[in-house]
């Protein structure tokens, strides 16, 4: 049985020689010029393949995890459009909460595929282990304050009626009781990603959101014995989900022939130059997803007041929308992992090379993607209700996610390349004119004065998208990020 177990993990190992293992170390990247030439020794189906190494397990897990949550909608909908908005009301305070510990493993990725970069496994351990003290820290505190504020907070996104607002109360307090170990495991997966071995976080997030859809079934609706726990038993199944993954990632990480292990017995003391590096970068990264969340709860808000069938339509759209920014987050994972790398072992041309063609492929994808939204959008919207006004609606608002699909993806995998270079402040600048002034500002002007109801909120949204794209390129093009020192 122990050998079972040894063969199951050392399977999740990604084997093979990149192309970034096959060019000399560089020097003084402050005084190099972006290259858009490969190096003699690389040619560039070797980067394609190792984007793609990186990215399909990331694209694999982010898509299936989506999937996981969309059923987990489809089936708290058939309890009704109450329900649907019980759940979404949820969404942003717990993301608001998540924001601290989240923001931390930017760095703590950024940082792991620098030291990667520079054949530095002792550098990269210590980050490991100083982040899963940091979010454990973190964490804690973020539970307890989303546990006590649950029903404040879901009033505050605007519950419509009691049933509602008891309904999200207790799903957000059972998620915030399960927030500790969904923090590790999200710390486990970042430092995993800097090294480039997605596969890992694939197979056990993949195993966690397989026993979450069981326990859906098993909890929502009281199937074989099981108490018929309606919304609570969504929520406690992704928290059981959630607990699964962690105990397998921490078995990952705790072996001793990974690049990453964390030893229990060196202890989780403080090394202060460490977090400060992960500081310096993840503090822009906290203050960018502060913003982020503070301008979609507004958005989200707005939206609430047009009432809960707009909001249970809104909901869904939101969803499903969620899902395609599964292309651009595998595809961000290869940008920060591999920029990280480059800048690690001071090769400006392969770091630009690799980003390049990380775009070029999330471009691929998205337009697929976008031709979905855009014909397929009523079995789509059929998945989730019956309703004939909100399956009419949502419709619509598909074609809009459609056409925004390939800027999304550039932003996404740009900004992705940007975090891995440690240009963090530049995103959370972006995001604060898009997100917190674009987007609720328009939101409003198309809802409470023009009148274009829930259609107006995502012509807001598009708008942010399409120009929250632009600046993001155009910092990149700047190629101020070659100089960020972490």
């Amino acid at each position: 049985m122990k050998i079972k177990i040894r063969k199951f993990f050392a399977s999740f190992n990604s084997k093979g020689r990149m192309g970034l293992d096959l060019v000399e170390p560089g020097e003084g990247i402050e005084q190099q010029q972006v290259n858009k030439e490969l190096p003699p020794e690389v040619d560039s189906g070797l980067l394609y393949r190792d984007v793609v190494r990186i990215a399909w397990p990331s694209l694999v897990e982010l898509t299936l995890t989506q999937l996981a949550s969309m059923v987990d909608l489809m089936m708290v909908g058939s309890l009704g459009p109450w329900a649907i908005t019980a759940v979404g009301l949820t969404m942003q305070p717990k993301f608001l909460m998540m924001t601290m510990f989240l923001a931390m493993n930017v760095g703590a990725t950024a940082l792991v595929a620098r030291y990667k970069g520079q054949d530095s496994p002792r550098k990269a351990n210590i980050v490991l282990n100083q982040a899963m003290l940091l979010t454990f820290i973190l964490s804690v505190i973020a539970s307890f304050i989303g546990f006590i504020f649950a029903e404040s907070m879901i009033s505050f996104m605007g519950a419509a009626d009691a049933e509602t607002l008891a309904g999200g109360t207790i799903y957000l307090k059972i998620q915030m009781v399960g927030l500790v170990i969904l923090a590790l495991t999200s710390t486990i997966t970042a430092t995993l990603r800097g090294i480039g071995n997605s596969r890992t976080a694939m197979r056990y997030n993949l195993i966690g959101n397989g026993v979450n859809v069981v326990f859906n079934y098993l909890l929502i609706y009281g199937h074989f014995g099981f108490p018929e726990m309606g919304v609570a038993g969504a929520s406690l199944a992704t928290v059981i989900g959630q607990g699964v993954a962690f105990i397998l990632g921490l078995m990952v990480i705790l072996r001793g022939d990974q690049y990453l292990h964390l030893r229990f017995r060196e202890g989780f003391k403080p090394q202060w130059n460490y977090l400060k590096s992960i500081f310096n970068i993840g503090v822009p990264a906290m203050i960018e997803q502060l913003v982020m969340r503070t301008g979609i709860i507004i958005y989200s808000k707005t939206v609430a007041s047009l009432g809960t069938l707009a909001f249970a339509t809104h909901q869904i759209c939101m969803n499903i929308q969620a899902l395609s920014f599964m292309n651009g987050q595998a595809f961000a994972v290869s940008a920060t992992s591999l920029m990280g790398q480059s800048l690690g072992k001071k090769r400006l041309d392969m770091a630009q090379a690799y980003s390049s063609r990380t775009r070029r492929i999330g471009m691929m994808v998205s337009i697929i993607l976008g031709l979905i939204f855009f014909f397929l959008g009523t079995p789509i919207m059929n998945l989730y209700t019956d309703d004939p006004e909100i399956i009419a609606q949502g419709i619509r608002i598909l074609k809009l996610v459609a056409l925004i699909q390939p800027f999304q993806s550039s932003q996404f995998i740009l900004a992705g390349a940007l975090r891995g270079a440690g240009d963090t402040r530049a995103t959370a600048v972006i995001t604060f004119m898009t997100v917190l002034l674009l987007r609720p500002g328009l939101a409003k002007l198309s809802i409470n004065v023009l009148g274009w109801g829930l259609i107006g909120a995502w012509i807001a949204l598009v708008a942010d998208q399409l120009v929250r794209s632009l600046l993001v390129v155009l910092r990149y093009k700047s190629e101020k990020w070659k100089n960020i020192k972490i």
